[in-house]
């Protein structure tokens, strides 16, 4: 079947069909490469010259004309190959179509008040215009010749008789600028004898202690070296009636733990520990790696321990509680 304007459409739109006709195919893209040199501007059809003309010179009906033009063609399209060529069309229509929509001017036909009441002064006869060149008038004004209200009223009432309502006024007949009172406020003198100042703390106030995490772990080796053989961990560092006493133990013994002085074993069935020679550099050439272990020991697990182990009293003798000196406060 033939379209309307002279362009052959084979066929109708349906799938992709691998045996289309080879005419066919021919067909539609002669037709396509047609339609693509019109738009580009590299052709002259039959209705519309158009060489060597610039997109923006297109109008919207024209471009429009060629999409129609391309839709009918699209309904002969069977295999990728001319519905590329479509697509292709259909890009370079809509890049034209956002050239157009650019190239437009924003506002242009909005209201001109100024014009208006221009041309309404000249139609009720106030501003006098094609004057003779012997004509005596000179200097003048646009306001000095009344205007003509019924001319205004007459032309007017062709288009609505309805009767202007009233309205009221926008704003006050007269403003009056208030004047602001600015109060100033009275200062609150304060006596600066009765102010709270923080204490003074000068460096001789503070009594300086020795470093305690060290002095302990040094205690706790002390106390391993007269084991004669491994022990349990929970008789060592397990004080029965300090539990605050039983968790610092734990933190001290585990620096002696990772330094490699004390050796953690649990083949036995209960954690044991005891004193061991650190690693060298060699032994850990050799392979031997350092391992973490995290161990809870909540209240819990202390009280357990106490009854499981039968703990009466503490291997490691109670510290008394720190206290630090500074000025004439002691702080625990």
């Amino acid at each position: 079947m033939d379209g309307d304007d002279g362009i052959e459409i084979v066929g109708e739109r349906g799938a992709y069909d691998p045996d289309q006709d080879p005419e066919e195919k021919r067909a539609v893209r002669r037709n396509y490469r047609d339609l693509h040199k019109d738009t580009e501007g590299t052709a002259i059809h039959a209705d519309i010259r158009c060489s060597g003309a610039n997109h923006n010179d297109y109008t919207a009906e024209e471009l429009a004309q060629r999409v129609k033009r391309a839709d009918k063609l699209f309904h002969a399209v069977r295999a990728p190959q001319e519905a590329t060529l479509d697509s292709h069309f259909l890009v370079m229509a809509s890049n034209m179509g956002a050239q157009k929509a650019r190239a437009m001017k924003s506002g242009a036909g909005a209201f001109d008040t100024d014009d208006f009441i221009a041309k309404l002064i000249t139609f009720a006869g106030g501003r006098v215009h094609d004057l003779p060149d012997d004509s005596d008038v000179e200097d003048l004004d646009d306001g000095d010749a009344p205007l003509d209200w019924d001319k205004i009223a007459r032309k007017a009432l062709q288009k609505s008789r309805r009767v202007p309502a009233m309205d009221f006024m926008l704003g006050p007949l007269s403003i009056e600028a208030k004047k602001r009172n600015i109060s100033k406020r009275a200062k609150l003198e304060k006596n600066e004898e009765d102010r709270a100042k923080p204490q003074q703390i000068n460096e001789e106030d503070i009594t300086r202690s020795e470093n305690e995490t060290t002095k302990n772990v040094v205690a706790i080796e002390r106390l391993l070296e007269q084991q004669e053989s491994a022990i349990n961990l929970f008789r060592f560092i397990v004080n029965p009636t300090d539990f605050g006493q039983s968790v610092e133990n734990l933190f001290y013994l585990s620096f002696l733990i990772r330094d490699g002085k004390c050796a953690l074993d649990t083949e036995t069935g209960e954690p044991t520990i005891l004193l061991c020679e650190p690693p060298t550099e060699d032994d850990y050439k050799e392979g031997l790696k350092k391992r973490q272990l995290v161990m809870e020991f909540d209240m819990a697990t202390w009280q357990r321990a106490i009854e499981v182990f039968n703990i009466t009293e503490t291997m490691i003798p109670t510290r008394p509680k720190a206290e630090t000196k500074i000025g004439d406060k002691w702080y625990g």
